[in-house]
């Protein structure tokens, strides 16, 4: 079978049963494991953070100061804050590229993107095993890398969009909530993964201390990064040679060479946004504005905004036609309510996996607000737990779209799924109050963890769910853009939330984030009901 395949109408029972299935398969199972390394790639920052401050990673910030002193006490309260921005600048740099990988594949070939980004992920993880192997290393080091494992948090979109393509819509909730699913649970490899390999020295030596945390030696830390470059370079080759463009996702079926030379040219107007965006993000004095909580709003539809304009300004003739059809989308209405909708699911759970385990380390952890310092001897492991929950929120996705497709409506399944993550917020958030104001915040450990498991299975639901709709409410032509714009926006919660509980969590009320988060979905509720739902639906529960 060649690369590049010109009759493909999956709609055709026939065709289906003959031809298509098997190559879709092919490719779906090709897709996954690239796709799950991409996730543990882009989302492992939500963990590496947890061991940079056990290990004692300051960014040279104490330098100077008397230790127990005021300034002192605040210099680490900075760092701590330091800390969550890492994760929200590789949670800024995927969403934004995502906005190009959504209209890779019809650029592109997603044989040709598949492979191109997952070859991409090798540049992070080994930037960052270098830096991880250096206790010296500075912030800006980290920010660059945090950057760049962005790419890692595009690829979902490309991915999607490809995948459905492959599929007829019968079937759509079955391969997009498996692509999804099984992809998300990346989060979870990675953080069951870091936390077993940082214990052994598998990769080389290390410059600087040599310093122990619970256990475990410096010199293994880098393993976090490191253990991925075998895994990437393997599944790469694995994309080039088993998967294939086809010409319903891509109408101009290119070589190989130029679908890589389009690839990467999308992508680096991509990674100008987000290093754009970053630099606004921690490189201009918003403090002495006072601004700093607010600056993250300011970035983001900058960074958006700038985005879109560099793909429709910026690329060649050829390029800009393809795309002014695709941004056809920007003037849907439904597009725009999908997105919503969307990110309350997706946004939540890549927003919730980034910080959970930095947010129980600093609740039941280090929980003496007065002391950065202290450790709670009577605190969870967190991270033989943590990562139960992204498990728990990529496993049951394929179920969401599942139990969809069995009801006929994904609008039916998001009602239920969002009703129950509305409560479970607000669960989470009455714990998050008890543990604070007591003395022994350990006790309710497993009540905290029981409501955040919840909100992660309902977010996962949701995401199976809300991505049914999306064929039944767009042409095919339409759907496979939305399906990248959707995850492109949604993914921003990687950004928003690290920062929301960062500037909370540094304030001394982590709950009002979850406050302010039930609202939201409240919101997506009642978008969800008026429009594919109540009596003035314009779709009927699609």
């Amino acid at each position: 079978m060649d690369v590049n395949i010109e009759k493909w109408d999956v709609e055709d029972e026939g065709f289906w049963a003959s031809t298509g299935k098997k190559i879709a398969n092919k490719n779906l199972w090709s897709s996954i494991p690239a796709l799950l390394l991409a996730f543990s790639v882009w989302i492992m920052w939500g963990v590496l953070v947890k061991y940079m401050k056990e290990f004692g990673f300051t960014f040279g910030m104490t330098e100077g100061l008397t230790p127990g002193s005021n300034e002192y006490v605040d210099a680490l309260k900075e760092v701590n804050n330091l800390y969550y921005t890492l994760p929200a600048i590789a949670g800024l740099a995927g969403a934004t590229l995502r906005l190009p990988n959504s209209f890779l594949i019809s650029l592109g070939g997603g044989r040709n993107v598949v492979f191109v980004t997952t070859a991409l992920l090798l540049i992070p993880a080994i930037g960052t095993g270098m830096a991880l192997s250096d206790i010296n290393t500075p912030y800006m080091f980290f920010a660059i890398m945090a950057l760049l494992s962005g790419f890692g948090g595009g690829n979902f979109s490309s991915s999607m969009s490809n995948i459905s393509f492959f599929f007829p819509k019968k079937v759509q909730g079955y391969a997009l909530g498996m692509n999804a699913g099984l992809g998300n649970l990346g989060v979870a490899v990675m953080q069951k993964l870091i936390p077993f390999v940082v214990g052994f020295s598998l990769f080389g030596g290390t410059v600087g201390s040599v310093a122990t945390a619970k256990g475990a030696p410096f010199e293994g830390l880098q393993n976090a990064a490191w253990v991925w470059v075998p895994l990437i370079a393997l599944t790469a080759i694995v994309a080039f040679f088993r998967m294939n463009n086809v010409s319903t996702g891509t109408p101009s079926l290119p070589n190989t060479a130029k679908g890589v030379s389009k690839t990467l040219y999308m992508l680096v107007l991509g990674l100008i946004a987000a290093s754009i965006g970053a630099f606004l993000l921690i490189g201009i004095p918003w403090g002495d504005w006072g601004m700093k909580n607010a600056s993250m709003w300011i970035v983001l539809p900058i960074v958006i905004l700038l985005a879109v304009m560099l793909m429709k300004y910026a690329t060649p003739t050829d390029i800009r036609g393809n795309l002014k059809k695709q941004f056809s989308i920007l003037g849907d209405k439904h597009n725009w309510i999908m997105t919503i909708i969307y990110t309350m699911t997706f946004g939540s759970f890549i927003g919730y996996s980034m910080v959970f385990p930095k947010l129980a380390q600093d609740i039941f952890v280090y929980s003496n607000p007065l002391d950065p310092e202290w450790v709670n001897p009577n605190a969870p492991n967190i991270m033989i737990w943590a990562f139960l929950g992204p498990a728990f929120g990529a496993l049951i996705r394929p179920i969401g779209g599942i139990l969809a497709d069995k009801v006929n409506s994904g609008a039916k399944i998001t009602m239920w799924s969002t009703i129950f993550q509305i409560i479970a917020a607000l669960s989470v958030a009455y714990f998050v109050v008890q543990a604070r104001d007591s003395v022994t915040p350990e006790q309710y450990w497993w009540p905290f963890f029981a409501s955040f498991m919840v909100l992660f299975l309902m977010t996962g639901i949701g995401n199976g769910s809300t991505f049914r709709s999306i064929p039944y409410i767009f042409s095919k032509e339409k759907a496979g853009p939305v399906l990248g714009w959707t995850a492109a926006i949604a993914a921003y919660g990687a950004f928003i939330i690290p920062k929301v509980f960062g500037q909370q969590v540094k304030a001394g009320h982590a709950e009002y984030a979850l406050y302010g988060f039930a609202i939201y979905y409240l919101i997506c509720l009642i978008l969800n009901w008026w429009y594919y739902q109540g009596p003035k639906r314009e779709f009927d529960n699609p």
